[in-house]
């Protein structure tokens, strides 16, 4: 990855182009709140997926670090496709689960190291995923490097699991999936197969998507401005993700010509 102080704002779809939208969720969609409990999607922005969802064919979704089942609370059971927790958890718009297993006492252990580590850190927030758990530290930033130092300590113990480190968050999730392993499987079926996938996300965890997206020959946009990346666009928050997100909606019903201009502003 190469630093880019500045990225261009992404394009609008033409009048042909047939395009896949993956979208992550807190950092892209949503602002960040001090408790991943503490968030909502509004009516506006609900409305807007799922119009998006339609004018596509089904070709979009949801990208997160959250589990499906809180994906789904999110959204209320949305139609979509969905991958959670990185992409440990896949649900296509056929309705089709895809997942990994890890047993209950392996799981137990998990929390249970997770916990510890958290009562060393005042501040740091323990947050169960049931596969993978999540060390936030939105709250105390200054935490975050003594955190992820503490993590990587104990990795050792946790045969199969590995450090996803995030924005003021460090998640122990087992090994083998990655957000960009699921787009690649998405993009493998339908609606998605022929399409061209664009990959919008702000994390760390959002660089696999990034890197599936531009190997595929499609479009990376980064929302904020963390560097490096292997985004190829930037926005510069959620709300100018969501304003391009209109526009895009806009330019697939109607056409782009009149939005080239407007298409969101450059981290």
């Amino acid at each position: 990855m190469s630093a880019q102080p500045s990225l261009p704002a992404p394009p609008l779809p033409g009048v042909d182009d047939r395009w896949a939208l993956f979208l992550d969720v807190d950092g892209t969609l949503l602002d960040f709140a001090d408790h991943p409990d503490h968030v909502y999607v509004d009516s506006r922005l609900s409305e807007l997926i799922e119009d998006l969802y339609g004018t596509l064919d089904g070709a979009l979704a949801l990208v997160s670090g959250r589990s499906l089942d809180d994906l789904d609370d999110l959204f209320s059971h949305p139609p979509w496709a969905m991958a959670g927790l990185h992409g440990l958890e896949l649900r296509g718009v056929d309705g089709r689960y895809r997942g990994v297993h890890i047993g209950a006492s392996r799981r137990s252990l998990v929390r249970d190291i997770a916990g510890t580590i958290a009562g060393e850190f005042p501040g740091v927030l323990v947050e169960d995923k049931g596969m993978a758990v999540a060390l936030h530290c939105r709250t105390s930033p200054q935490l975050f490097e003594r955190l992820r130092e503490r993590v990587r300590e104990v990795l050792p113990s946790l045969a199969g699991y590995e450090m996803q480190p995030g924005n003021m968050v460090i998640e122990l999730k087992p090994e083998g999936m990655d957000k960009g392993s699921a787009v690649a499987n998405l993009m493998s079926a339908w609606p998605f197969r022929g399409r061209v996938p664009v990959y919008v996300g702000d994390d760390l965890t959002d660089e696999h998507g990034f890197s599936t997206a531009n190997l595929q020959s499609g479009l990376s946009i980064r929302v904020g401005s963390r560097e490096p990346s292997l985004a190829r666009y930037s926005l510069s928050e959620p709300a100018a993700a969501r304003a391009w997100l209109f526009r895009v909606l806009h330019a697939l019903k109607h056409g782009a010509l009149s939005h080239a201009h407007s298409s969101g502003g450059n981290a």
